[in-house]
Formats: structure tokens, sequence, C-alpha cells
């Protein structure tokens, strides 16, 4: 019996430690304020390489705050924006590099940031056949970023993705058809493989994709 409240004890001691320590943490961290924007840019930095990127996201809004006009915000949003792009967070992304296209689109790498959004949303589709209007977008996204700077370094990637982009168009197109004809709908099947022939040259070198048996059903519900 007396070891047992002996290590029940210990244990409320160990956990009441905890929660003050926690506290005072939080606390320290709540009451910083009025810091260099070295700092705040070191400090978010250092929680991104050691996997807080919550944190980093809340330290750069101490930077933005307190150091509107800080040359190391440009940079901070691309870092920010690559990190939550390794991490697919890939909503999160798109808005740290709405953010920079907004402050500096004049600046000298902006066909990188561009680069990124399509890249941010490329990856961003989660299953093959849902995303219509993403597709859309960011074809279109990608024609105006080849008009816009046909020289980048990053234009064969962006091609790349083109290519795949309206393969994914086809066979989404191609899935729509399809349903509409098992529906008894010949002419909205028509219009949809009409537009499976403006995606692409050849339908028949698309493959299949090749869904799960429990994703099927909710893959074709989510057309209609």
């Amino acid at each position: 019996m007396g070891n047992y409240l002996k290590f029940t004890n210990l244990f409320l001691a160990a956990s009441l430690i905890f929660v003050f320590s926690a506290c005072s943490q939080k606390s320290e961290k709540i009451q910083e304020f009025d810091k260099p924007a070295l700092y705040w840019f070191n400090k978010m930095a250092d929680e991104i390489s050691t996997g807080f990127l919550e944190d980093a996201d809340d330290t750069y809004i101490s930077l933005e705050s307190e150091h509107r006009n800080s040359p190391l915000l440009s940079t901070a949003l691309l870092i920010l924006a690559n990190a939550h792009i390794d991490e697919e967070e890939y909503e999160l992304a798109n808005f740290y590099l709405d953010e920079y296209i907004k402050r500096f689109a004049l600046s000298k790498n902006i066909d990188y940031v561009r680069y990124l959004k399509i890249k941010a949303n490329f990856k961003g589709f989660a299953y093959d056949l849902r995303d219509q209007q993403l597709i859309e977008d960011t074809i279109s996204q990608i024609e105006d970023f080849i008009k816009n700077f046909p020289r980048s370094p990053y234009t064969p990637l962006v091609s790349t993705m083109n290519s795949r982009l309206y393969m994914a168009k086809a066979t989404l197109d191609k899935e729509i058809a399809d349903l509409y004809e098992r529906l008894d709908k010949p002419k909205a099947a028509k219009l949809y493989n009409e537009k499976v022939k403006k995606s692409w040259v050849n339908p028949e070198e698309i493959e299949p994709v090749d869904v799960p048996f429990y994703r099927y059903p909710f893959e074709r519900d989510i057309l209609f």
C-alpha cells in the first residue's frame, strides 16, 4: 500500500511539473513580441527544420506583423510554401504563394513562384477522377505561364505537367461520357466524347484509371 501511494504521489508530481512547464512555455511564447526581423526569421526556420510547421506559421505572422517591409518576408513566404508542399498541405502552400504574388508581383523570380503554384495544384489532385474544376484552372494557369515565361527554366517541367493534366482531363471526360451512355443520354455522351478528342489527340493512348473497388462508387458519384 505504501509503495502504491508513493508511486501515485510521484506520478502526480511529475504531471504537475509537466503542466507547469507547458504553461510556462506557452506563456513565454505568447509574451514574445517586438523582436528583430532576423530573430523571427531564424525562429521560423528552426521550427520548420524540427517539424513544427504550425508553429512556423505563427512565427511568420509575428514577422509579417512587426516587419511588414522586411526583405526577409519574400524568402519566408517561399520557405513556408515549399515546406507545406513537402507536407502535402497544398492549400496552405497556395495561400503563401498567393501572398507572395500579391506582394512581390514584380520580383525577378516570379516565374519560380508561379511554377510552384502550378506544382502545388498538380500534386494536390487527391484522386484521379476528381477535382474537375481544379484541372481546368491549372491548365489555364499553365497556358498563361508558357505564354508569359517561354524562356523560363521551369517551362519544360510545366509543359510535362500540362501533358499529364490533359490526359487526366481526357480520362475524366471519358468517364463522364461512358456514364451518360449508361444512363441512355446520347447527346450528353456525344458532347463529352468530343471533349475527349479535344483533350488528347488519340484517346486510345490513354490507359483507364485503376480505381480500387472500395472507391469505385464514390468516384462515379462525384461526377454528379
